[in-house]
């Protein structure tokens, strides 16, 4: 079974998308299930993993009733107000649902990257990983040290990061990131997507070449069995086709993986580390 392991839905009426601005065009217009569903066939894909793309409550269960309509979502990443006492409550609530899989903690977002360090998030995220409940880490290169200190207080979350922590491939910067990823993967419960690349390199002028360095280190450091693919639709529109995505996936892996180990990358990761392999397909 084929998974893209990370793509986004959303009506920008909605209002709750801050992000999405007139000044991007590209983005700037509704993407909903239709708009992907045939790609999603063209390359054979069965399954999506569906991520929230704002950080409200409003919007998680908008993806869960959308999540309803398409049988290609295998599930829902929401998100959580970690700061609030309700927490356990609104995962209580949004648990019920069959295709609620997780949630995605947006350190990215976050003016002090140390707040993913204090108290409340801590409990919070100590109480999941009890729970053994999947975390999507969104995270940028440069809070990478608040995320190695967040897994050594909360050693076994289960977790993935998302789009490699978006490396500085535009500028071809490997170092700390690469340590600091090292670090990170010494952690088993911990995954890593192959995800959101293209938006990190030079949107314009970008090679396959670009993304080797990075894709090697990951595969080193994570092995394959920790590793999965991600599309990030639609915003790699910014930068790239649906189809580029996974003929540069395809190109970076080639000479490392073997044909199984490409399939697990390509979906079988995915299943396993979201609990979807009671699945069939």
């Amino acid at each position: 079974m084929r998974i893209d392991a990370h793509q986004h839905f959303w009506k920008i009426d909605r209002g709750d998308y801050g992000w999405i601005t007139p000044e991007l065009p590209i983005l700037y217009r509704d993407f909903l299930p239709t708009d992907l569903e045939p790609s999603l066939h063209k390359h054979q894909i069965d399954k999506t993993i569906l991520v929230q793309a704002a950080p409200t409550v409003e919007e998680t269960e908008f993806i869960l009733q959308l999540s309803e309509t398409a049988d290609f979502i295998a599930g829902v990443v929401g998100w959580l107000d970690l700061e609030a006492p309700s927490y356990r409550e609104q995962y209580e609530r949004f648990a019920q649902h069959p295709k609620c899989i997780g949630f995605r903690v947006m350190i990215q977002d976050m003016e002090d990257p140390n707040t993913i360090l204090s108290p409340a998030y801590i409990e919070a995220l100590s109480y999941f990983a009890d729970q053994d409940v999947p975390i999507d880490l969104l995270v940028l290169s440069h809070q990478l040290p608040q995320l190695v200190q967040l897994l050594e207080r909360v050693p076994h979350l289960r977790g993935v990061v998302d789009h490699l922590a978006k490396p500085l491939i535009a500028s071809g910067e490997i170092e700390p990131w690469r340590s600091q990823m090292a670090e990170i993967a010494k952690h088993t419960n911990i995954y890593c997507k192959l995800s959101g690349m293209v938006t990190e390199a030079n949107r314009e002028f970008w090679k396959k070449e670009d993304f080797t360095a990075y894709v090697n280190e990951v595969l080193d450091l994570f092995g394959p069995e920790r590793i999965m693919f991600g599309s990030d639709w639609p915003v790699c529109l910014l930068a790239a086709t649906y189809d580029e995505v996974v003929d540069l996936f395809r190109y970076t892996v080639r000479d490392r993986l073997t044909p199984e180990e490409t399939e697990a990358v390509f979906g079988g990761n995915a299943a396993k580390f979201y609990k979807l392999l009671s699945m069939g397909g």
